[in-house]
């Protein structure tokens, strides 16, 4: 004898229940809109009455896409009155929970056609790329209010910069878009996306632009500037914050290494590097930095040699800072992982059609990175900051 005495077809029982929420919905929606119409007309259905304003004109059939799926409205026209409901926006077609979930798909990294079918499964019916395509624009003209957005912080003690290369579209051909990026560190300790701005390369102009914007929009109090040895990005810096000092990203400074560096060797060449930023003080790190050189000369690596010799004090600029940030500001990974959450995305896309959209797919990212991924947590305890300050000016004094 079975002991499944009642057995339930759950895929049904999904369906009823769907379609039982959908009515609901449905009936909801256009009793609301009836409601609307009565207060419009001062008059219910059929009622007549010396006070009223307009009349009834029968009704028109629209589809509205809700979370809960298709529902058909009936929006009552009227005579002597336009009808206007709060409750749907004119010519709105979808739901706004549905706009902001297709708006997050998209920049989250699903391509259209992925969309697409996920619409389909979730809603019932099928959103087309002209629609999704309308919707960023909606989208973008946020982005870019976004990107020009006041910094309000009391000051960004610590900004790293970079630039990425994008395919644009330029008179029929193919060539390359530099977009500037910008990820400051506030008073607070929090990591905020200051700015992103299209650059024709990455020269000092580009720069020198670039940072200027950042300035007129409340950037102040820098102190450290964290990048790769990028043309113009450290003359630029110099320039604009000259209170700031330049660490140059040991990670980069240690593949410039690499590029006179036989494979067989690297990973030895790579421990003695390790070894420079593994002192605990900058004296030492320059002593230890001068042994290494020696080595590399002795192992015939003299291009690599002279790399180090020449670029090494420019990766040791973070030891004039608080002990406990050192590990975050002498790289410029944090700039470097939102950059591979951008290449995830601009994959889908490939080449741009102008500069414009590359930088506002980026921004778009940016901004969806910064507030689903970076939390609430704290980046950097800046107390370590204000006590360098305190032991400094006793020294000083002293």
């Amino acid at each position: 004898m079975s002991e499944k005495i009642i057995q339930l077809n759950e895929a049904v029982i999904k369906t009823e229940i769907k379609d039982l929420v959908r009515g609901s919905v449905e009936e909801t929606l256009n009793g609301l809109l009836e409601e609307e119409a009565i207060r419009l007309t001062g008059a219910g259905k059929y009622e007549r009455t010396e006070d009223r304003e307009a009349y009834r004109a029968g009704h028109y059939e629209r589809n509205f896409t809700t979370t809960s799926g298709d529902v058909k409205l009936k929006i009552p026209k009227l005579k002597g009155i336009r009808f206007e409901t709060a409750i749907i926006e004119r010519y709105q077609r979808r739901e706004s929970s549905v706009e902001e979930a297709l708006i997050e798909m998209y920049l989250a990294g699903v391509s259209v056609r992925r969309v697409e079918d996920i619409t389909e499964a979730l809603w019932g019916s099928k959103v087309s790329p002209g629609t999704i395509s309308e919707l960023n624009k909606k989208a973008y003209a946020n982005i870019e209010k976004w990107r020009n957005r006041e910094l309000l912080a009391e000051s960004y003690p610590y900004i790293y910069f970079d630039g990425l290369y994008l395919k644009r579209n330029w008179g029929g051909e193919y060539e390359n878009v530099a977009i500037l990026i910008a990820i400051g560190v506030n008073n607070e300790g929090d990591r905020e996306v200051l700015g992103a701005a299209e650059g024709m390369k990455e020269d000092k102009a580009s720069w020198l632009e670039f940072m200027k914007t950042l300035k007129k929009r409340g950037v102040k109090g820098v102190r450290l500037v964290i990048g790769d040895k990028c043309i113009g990005l450290e003359d630029a810096a110099a320039e604009i914050f000259p209170d700031a000092k330049f660490q140059r990203c040991i990670v980069h400074f240690y593949r410039n290494v690499f590029s006179s560096t036989p494979r067989r060797l690297m990973k030895e060449v790579a421990r003695m590097l390790k070894a420079i930023h593994a002192q605990e003080s900058k004296k030492s790190a320059l002593e230890k930095a001068e042994a290494v050189e020696e080595m590399l000369r002795k192992m015939k690596l003299d291009k690599a040699a002279k790399t180090l010799e020449t670029g090494i004090a420019e990766t040791l600029t973070y030891m004039d800072f608080p002990y406990e940030h050192w590990s975050r500001i002498r790289t410029n990974n944090t700039i470097e992982r939102l950059n591979r959450e951008i290449k995830r995305r601009t994959k889908v896309v490939g080449t741009f059609p102008d500069g414009n959209s590359a930088l506002m797919l980026v921004c778009a990212r940016l901004r969806y990175v910064a507030g689903s991924q970076w939390g609430t947590k704290r980046y950097m305890n800046m107390k370590h900051l204000d006590y360098m300050d305190i032991a400094e000016s006793v020294d000083v004094i002293a």
